[in-house]
Parts: C-alpha cells; sequence; structure tokens
C-alpha cells in the first residue's frame, strides 16, 4: 500500500477493512433479521467466506467479528483459511429493526428504507419502529472502528503493518462509511454491498515531532467501487440488512 495518502497525510499502518458476512437464509428470503445471534449461514455463504479468504492479497494481521452468528461464522472461516484467530466485538452488529424484525414483505422494506435514507441525509434522530435511530447506531458502532485505529493503526515501528479486518453488516457498514468515509447520498444510498463485499477505510495521519496527529479516514473501496465515488454510478439490487 501506498504510504501517502491524501496531501500532506501519511499511513504507515494498514487499513481498516469492514467485510459483510457471508450469505444467510434471511438474506435469501428477504428477511429483516436483526437481533442477536441471528441465522446462520448457507452453503453459498460458507464457500463466499473461504473464497474471500483466498482471494486475499496477505493474512490480515486481526480479525474481528461482531458477535451475529453469521458474522462469527464468516470470521471462522477465514480464520480457517489465513491461520488469524477470529475475535467478537461489542458494538457492530446490525441496525435493529424493532418491530420490523422478521418481516420480509415490501411494506416492512419500505418502512426501513425510508427511515435509512433519511439518515444517509442528515436526519439521524429519526427511529425505527421500536428500534434504533441512526445516532445510537453510529454512536456504539464509530466507538468500535476508534478504539480498532488507536490500537492497531497508529504510525508506529514498520513491522506492525498490516490489515485490520472486521466482519460486519451491511446496513450499519454503509452508514458508518457515509459517516466518517467521506462517502455522500445518492452513493451511498443506492450502493448496497453483496455479501462478503467490504468497505475499505485508511486512517490518515499528519506527521509530528513528538508523534502523528489524526485527520480522519479516506475511503478507498465501497463495494465494487473505488474513487472517485461519483453520483452517476448504477444502483444496485435492493438488499439493505444483514
Amino acid at each position: 500500500m501506498n504510504d501517502r495518502v491524501g496531501a500532506g497525510a501519511t499511513n504507515r499502518a494498514g487499513r481498516l477493512i469492514l467485510v459483510r458476512h457471508g450469505e444467510t437464509e434471511g438474506n435469501v428470503a428477504k428477511v429483516l433479521d436483526t437481533e442477536l445471534p441471528g441465522l446462520p449461514l448457507t452453503e453459498r455463504g460458507v464457500a463466499q467466506a473461504k473464497s474471500f479468504a483466498t482471494n486475499l492479497a496477505a493474512a490480515p494481521r486481526r480479525l474481528f467479528s461482531s458477535a451475529a452468528l453469521r458474522a462469527r461464522q464468516t470470521a471462522g472461516h477465514i480464520e480457517s483459511v489465513t491461520g488469524v484467530p477470529a475475535e467478537v466485538v461489542d458494538g457492530v452488529h446490525e441496525v435493529q429493526v424493532g418491530e420490523l424484525e422478521g418481516a420480509n414483505s415490501a411494506a416492512a422494506h419500505e418502512v426501513f428504507q425510508s427511515v435509512y435514507r433519511r439518515w444517509h441525509l442528515g436526519e439521524l434522530e429519526v427511529r425505527l419502529p421500536g428500534g434504533e435511530n441512526g445516532q445510537e447506531v453510529l454512536d456504539r458502532y464509530l466507538a468500535v472502528l476508534d478504539h480498532l485505529r488507536e490500537t492497531y493503526l497508529t504510525p508506529g515501528d514498520v513491522s506492525e503493518r498490516g490489515d485490520i479486518l472486521l466482519v460486519s453488516h451491511g446496513a450499519a457498514m454503509r452508514l458508518a462509511g457515509r459517516a466518517i468515509g467521506g462517502v455522500a447520498p445518492p452513493f451511498t444510498t443506492n450502493n448496497h454491498l453483496d455479501n462478503t463485499e467490504t468497505i475499505e477505510l485508511v486512517p490518515r495521519y499528519a506527521p509530528r515531532v513528538d508523534g502523528a496527529t489524526f485527520l480522519g479516514w479516506e475511503c478507498a473501496r465501497w463495494g465494487r467501487y473505488t474513487p472517485p465515488f461519483g453520483t452517476d454510478v448504477e444502483p444496485t439490487a435492493d438488499d439493505p440488512m444483514g
């Protein structure tokens, strides 16, 4: 990876790669499945997780997952290929949909999408019926990303370089990517993440004599897209949850 990330900023530690878990039966049936522990992977989901791990350019330095069963299973299969132990972290589970849990109707999806789009437009106080609002999702999720950055992705000994993988969930990942990655709607609302697709975040630092100042994150990949993330890209299939 290039050490130069943006004008006047350096990064020598690695990327934080958010990975959507493999396919579940809930994904196939378009069920809003958000409560823990949730549904397991399908056979196809297992194959996706193993294929993702096999196609990594290098093994990650550390591997984490949410507490959801599908994320833990995905991380377990990545561990089986790479040999990097998978660890569970709290706070990075999927958006909690409350009264919509278990629904797969067009009406339920429209309620979710309407609220979710408003979050991406900055209306984070809007709440899903009986579930979370956008600010609550970001508060728990971004706290984990900050901890991982401060622990593993600060400039230092070059022997400590390497990417950090976090297996998580599509809607929560997209909201976090919108909040800190410099990516805006309608790209963020139009472009869902397929199973095992990634959002790749690079921490940017300004060098100082007494250390380095964190400047923010730069999004290096969103699913199949790399910067610039324009508004003229084709919307992907509607698969909001996971």
